[in-house]
């Protein structure tokens, strides 16, 4: 299983960008996607994340601001990153929990992450 992670840049604060994330590989069945975010000097946190394509939970930093979604069909996770601020200025990283054949417990996999790097 691969992750391939992408969109992230440079935005002006107040901007906009848009992360994607595509699984690849042997998979039979995900059931969370989630993004997080290491800022430096900081820990990695949790940003967004997605359990079953349904529910979805946010760091109190981005709620109301960003919106994670998922496409099945593709096994793709998006973030949408809107109203930026330099505080959300880190590497994200995608994080999904992949099960390769039916009857496995799911394994963890991270992404290689992408830099967003939001200017005042």
């Amino acid at each position: 299983v691969q992750l391939q992670a992408s969109g992230g840049g440079l935005v002006q604060a107040g901007g906009t960008l848009r992360l994607s994330c595509a699984a690849s590989g042997s998979i039979f069945s995900i059931n969370v996607m989630a993004w997080y975010r290491q800022a430096p000097g900081k820990q990695r946190e949790l940003v967004a994340q997605i359990i079953r394509g349904v529910t979805t939970n946010y760091a109190d930093s981005v709620k109301g601001r960003f919106t994670i979604s998922r496409d099945n069909a593709k096994n793709t996770v998006y973030l949408q990153m809107n109203s930026l601020k330099p505080e959300d200025t880190g590497v994200y990283y995608c994080k999904t929990w992949i099960a390769s054949i039916s009857g496995e417990v799911p394994r963890a996999y991270w992404g290689q992450g992408t830099l967003v790097t939001v200017s005042s």
